[in-house]
């Protein structure tokens, strides 16, 4: 993969307050992005565009308000311009068992996971088919792949953004705009710290590289999609999970 150029750019990062979704904003905005982060965090969101720096602005939105995203999605477009690049990353994760999950939390899951990069892409995308030229990049999950006793309403939304982005890609396909998705396993966030040293050690033995990934490496990934160079490539689900599910 060659290095992207992304300066004159515009992308709209959503999750981008903390984790892999900071590290995307990041990678993007050192490739020459700018960088609108949206999160409905919005002290550490504010944070992170603070690090950024020039050509980054915050933006507050629960992405499950579909209002609130539609006008997060226009002030990032006022702030910036026009979005060339989006990266939807955003995502609940609770980990429950089959049993134990509630309608509430499904349809909670769904509305973050699905829906909102559901509305949020075909909002964007109209703009990419008018210039023709545009980047979607979904973030998508090695639990989403194959299944696990915990988190049934994750994997299964995770497994739809994963349809979804085939169903965009053939749509957009002709109009110069890519969709791919991102098929991260495990890696060091603070969420994945949650759950102690010992067990985290447990976990990445595991795994055939032998150890948990680095969110800047799947933000490297994501920064190649969004580039020119990515073109001819689209509908396509990358799977980078350490040797987890070989294919």
């Amino acid at each position: 993969m060659s290095t992207p150029e992304l300066t004159g750019r515009t992308a709209l990062v959503t999750g981008a307050a903390s984790g892999l979704g900071a590290a995307i904003a990041e990678t993007l905005h050192s490739h020459g992005a700018q960088v609108a982060l949206l999160d409905r965090d919005a002290r550490a969101n504010h944070d992170t565009a603070a690090r950024l720096g020039a050509r980054a602005v915050a933006i507050t939105a629960d992405l499950a308000d579909l209002d609130r995203l539609d006008a997060a999605h226009t002030e990032a477009a006022e702030r910036l311009g026009p979005i060339d690049i989006l990266v939807n990353n955003a995502a609940m994760a609770p980990m429950r068992g089959l049993w134990e999950i509630e309608p509430a939390e499904w349809d909670a899951v769904f509305a973050v996971n699905v829906r909102a990069a559901f509305f949020l892409t075909r909002a964007v995308a109209k703009g990419m088919r008018a210039r023709g030229f545009g980047r979607v990049v979904n973030i998508a999950s090695l639990a989403g792949q194959r299944a696990r006793p915990t988190g049934a309403h994750y994997g299964v939304s995770k497994a739809a953004l994963i349809a979804m982005t085939r169903n965009f890609a053939a749509e957009l396909a002709a109009d110069g705009v890519t969709v791919n998705a991102v098929a991260p396993g495990m890696m060091e966030t603070p969420m994945v710290n949650t759950i102690g040293a010992a067990k985290k050690a447990e976990l990445a033995a595991q795994i055939p590289v032998g150890r948990i990934a680095e969110p800047a490496e799947i933000a490297g990934l994501v920064a190649y999609l969004a580039g020119d160079t990515a073109g001819f490539v689209t509908g396509a689900t990358y799977d980078i999970n350490g040797g987890v599910l070989m294919r």
